[in-house]
């Protein structure tokens, strides 16, 4: 709860990858509030017991989303479903304006490799969300502890730095707004 406040400032795309960490977590300990609380909540002995019974509260309302979702098997939360629309939304801009040339610089760097990537995956999803699914993926890779290859750290890396501009153009956005159209004054 705490990192997600805090990565939601910071990185949006880091926040997504976070959530949908936490959604899995739920998973694993069953979508059931009193294991998240003894076996995973209890480990936290740097928080206070004030900031473990938020930490309950939060893991108990995105219990209730989940369930109210049909998300307990799999699937993302509506509310992570529109962070990743918003991010998306976004880019879309971005590509559309040319006041954002480095932008679009980077993104035709990674788009061989998200195309590589809809095509042995969901063709369903937006890029963004392709590009997510990549790093998710080789985030569940690394902690599994199997190997990487090198092309997949390549494209990873891009992929990264990608979504890392795109996240800072996303809290700009947000905090100060971003001008895309040609015609206005800087």
């Amino acid at each position: 709860m705490f990192i997600a406040q805090d990565l939601r400032k910071k990185s949006t795309a880091e926040f997504v990858l976070y959530m949908w960490q936490v959604e899995d977590i739920i998973r694993a300990y069953g979508c059931q509030l009193s294991r998240i609380k003894n076996e995973y909540i209890a480990r936290f002995a740097d928080y206070t017991d004030e900031q473990r019974e938020e930490m309950v509260d939060w893991y108990g309302d995105l219990i209730t989303m989940m369930n109210s979702e049909g998300k307990r098997e799999k699937g993302h939360l509506t509310i992570n479903q529109i962070v990743v629309k918003d991010l998306n939304d976004l880019h879309n801009q971005l590509l559309q304006s040319s006041r954002f040339p480095f932008y679009n610089a980077e993104y035709y760097k990674v788009l061989p490799f998200i195309v590589e990537l809809r095509n042995r995956g969901d063709k369903d999803v937006s890029e963004i969300e392709t590009c997510l699914n990549a790093l998710y993926g080789t985030m569940m890779l690394r902690l599994q502890g199997k190997k990487i290859s090198p092309d997949t750290e390549h494209a990873v890396k891009e992929i990264s730095t990608f979504l890392g501009m795109l996240s800072d153009y996303h809290i700009k956005d947000k905090t100060e707004g971003l001008r895309f159209d040609d015609d206005e004054e800087l």
